[in-house]
């Protein structure tokens, strides 16, 4: 029972971060067909040392996390979390190139896919994923660019 009920705390704890990241940022998404993608990245400083032990996040000024996860549209509900197949990469304004790697976590019913990176001092960033969401034979492109500090 404590196990579970430890479970929960970290999954509200981690998405009510992960919520707050967004908002701070303004709200990131973009819908495809029957699916939303909502997409944030973030330096993994930001998260508890607790939180990053938790999920083997590393925490530094200079390391960022990438969270997707893609809900399916359910009449009247937020939706319904959806596995999915997340690939993609990240590149700067030289066009240095990297591929990002995900991992899935499934806590209760939420699914979402974490990826780590590093970065340099107020580096811009261009992020392109390819979400191809369980169910579906299409994949989505979400492409977006951010600015990161390490003040």
């Amino acid at each position: 029972m404590f196990s579970h009920l430890n479970n929960i705390v970290k999954t509200f704890a981690l998405l009510s971060l992960l919520i707050i990241g967004s908002n701070a940022n303004a709200e990131s998404s973009q819908d495809f067909g029957d699916y939303v993608i909502h997409y944030n990245a973030f330096r993994s400083d930001l998260l508890s040392p607790d939180m990053a032990k938790a999920y083997n996040l590393t925490r530094r000024n200079n390391r960022l996390i990438l969270n997707i996860a893609v809900l399916k549209k359910v009449l009247n509900t937020t939706g319904t979390p959806t596995a999915a197949n997340v690939t993609g990469h990240i590149k700067n304004l030289m066009g240095q190139m990297r591929d990002i790697e995900f991992r899935e976590i499934k806590e209760g019913t939420a699914i979402y896919y974490l990826a780590e990176s590093q970065f340099s001092n107020d580096e811009i960033l261009m992020f392109e994923l390819n979400v191809i969401p369980e169910g579906s034979n299409e994949a989505a492109s979400v492409k977006f660019k951010k600015r990161f500090s390490t003040y």
